[in-house]
């Protein structure tokens, strides 16, 4: 009780002092409006476990661009379209920063890791390693036998089950198709089977890195508490990473043995080229450097895509017109009996609008974290440095301005629509815009296309006994991406 109360003195009379030095006189600009602040706490009784809904509702009083006091911590919440050009577009460099929270800290991560690192050097080196070494057109197109090899073990396995009547975890088996493939990518080998203990568990993990890097976290809206992590947040995210740089520790130990036996056989795969970078001119990235990569490509990588093809085949559940529509454009331009290819995806418009309609309304990442790096305007508003800023993805797909009836599934709206998700049109940010844009695109565009045709057009689909689609549950499980609350489990049947 003791250390409470001088924990509790201590920070009141930091606040007090704060508050004496940094008077507002010192924001180079007018903020955009906002509720008014509570003494301490500013607003943060407005918002819920729910952020990205609770701001949504704060943004209809308060406008697209509005300034929240949360704690000791000012931020920026951007809401439609029109302010995220602003930001996103036309002043992409003021606002290139990263809003860090604290989970990221774990192991030093932010310090290494391409997701949270502010603009500089090794932030560059990363994505340059990223772009040309893994999500380059070029690279794509070789590794394209690859993600062709790994859907059709998929299907194998989803193939055992229709015949034995057994329910799919939908979320599950495209879990582990893409963590098999971005595992092939970086070291040659699959990770985990479909049918192991060691899938599940390895789903929990990413799972939990998520959550705990989305939940609300009271060290990130009073930084002074850092040292003493009261929530327990960062220490847990210390355990999950842990198992993860155990598990990348262990692999590049074992091949940087074989690399050093004569005669090794090149894998010519991306610890490959990481390695051969350290060797041949000694400026490669480091051990931690490399392990936070690699947390970053497993986790952003399996998570976002998978999430994204469970969301979209609980809405052809919920919507059967739309799902028999598909299925009669599969059967049109791949045609009964083939198999879905890459090559397909440009001559399936319905299939598109469909991936798009979901990125639409369940975005991976709801709400995308920006860090003011300089002075930047929006507007007629003057951001100073070091402002957060938020823009949220999940209110600016349902802006009622831009789309009718948002709430609704309605692919149809993008058959004549030319927006797209790629950053250029603004209305449709799901993997972000600008210079922060995720590296990881190309490949999510082509597996979640590829995953979600080829499970629709190679299979019939009924939800358990005694389940009707309105008995679906569509809650939302918050971290860092948006998942589904409750796994979708369906009973395949084959075509």
């Amino acid at each position: 009780m003791e250390s409470f109360a001088i924990l509790f003195f201590s920070f009141l009379v930091f606040w007090i002092l704060r508050k004496l030095l940094n008077n507002s006189s010192s924001l180079s600009g007018e903020l955009p409006p906002g509720p008014f602040p509570i003494p301490l706490v500013g607003s943060l009784f407005k918002l819920r476990n729910d952020p990205h809904r609770s701001l949504a509702e704060l943004a209809a009083t308060y406008g697209p661009v509005m300034t929240l006091r949360l704690g000791q911590v000012t931020t920026v919440v951007v809401s439609s379209a029109g302010v995220a050009k602003e930001v996103l577009q036309k002043n992409d460099q003021s606002f290139a920063g990263r809003s860090v929270v604290d989970a990221a800290r774990a192991l030093g991560h932010e310090g290494a890791s391409v997701l949270w690192l502010h603009p500089g050097p090794i932030w560059r080196r990363l994505r340059t390693l990223c772009n040309t070494c893994i999500f380059s057109s070029q690279r794509l197109e070789a590794s394209q036998g690859l993600r062709r090899r790994k859907v059709e073990e998929m299907l194998a396995h989803v193939n055992d089950s229709a015949l034995s009547g057994k329910g799919v975890d939908i979320g599950k088996v495209a879990f582990v198709t893409n963590l098999n493939l971005i595992s092939n990518t970086l070291f040659s080998v699959d990770m985990v089977n479909f049918d192991s203990q060691t899938a599940q568990e390895f789903k929990d993990l990413v799972g939990a890195i998520s959550a705990e890097a989305g939940k609300p976290n009271i060290v990130d809206y009073f930084p002074i508490l850092r040292p003493f992590d009261p929530q327990g947040i960062r220490r847990k995210m210390g355990s999950y990473m842990k198992k993860l740089h155990e598990i990348f520790e262990k692999q590049m130990e074992d091949r940087e043995v074989s690399r050093a036996i004569s005669g090794y056989r090149r894998r010519n795969d991306f610890l490959d080229a990481l390695l051969d970078q350290k060797e041949i001119n000694g400026a490669g990235l480091s051990h931690i450097e490399i392990k936070s990569l690699f947390v970053d490509l497993f986790t952003a990588g399996s998570d976002t895509s998978s999430n994204t093809v469970e969301w979209a085949m609980a809405e052809l559940f919920r919507n059967p017109e739309v799902m028999a529509r598909l299925r009669s454009e599969l059967d049109e331009m791949v045609g009964g009996g083939n198999e879905v290819e890459e090559s397909d995806i440009p001559r399936l418009p319905y299939l598109q609008a469909i991936v798009k309609e979901t990125l639409r309304l369940h975005p991976p990442a709801p709400v995308l974290l920006r860090r003011a790096v300089s002075d930047g305007k929006v507007f007629n508003y003057t951001i100073p440095k070091h402002t957060n800023v938020m823009i949220n993805v999940w209110a600016i797909g349902r802006e009622e301005e831009t789309w009718p009836d948002p709430t609704c599934f309605k692919p149809e709206r993008f058959l004549e629509s030319k927006v797209d998700y790629r950053g250029q049109h603004l209305e449709l940010i799901p993997f972000g815009a600008g210079r922060r844009i995720c590296p990881g695109l190309p490949l999510a565009f082509r597996m979640v296309h590829l995953v979600l045709a080829s499970l629709i057009h190679s299979f019939a689909w009924e939800l358990p006994a005694g389940m009707g689609a309105t008995d679906l549950d569509m809650r939302e499980r918050i971290g860092i991406t948006l998942q589904k609350a409750l796994p979708l489990v369906a009973v395949p049947s084959k075509r």
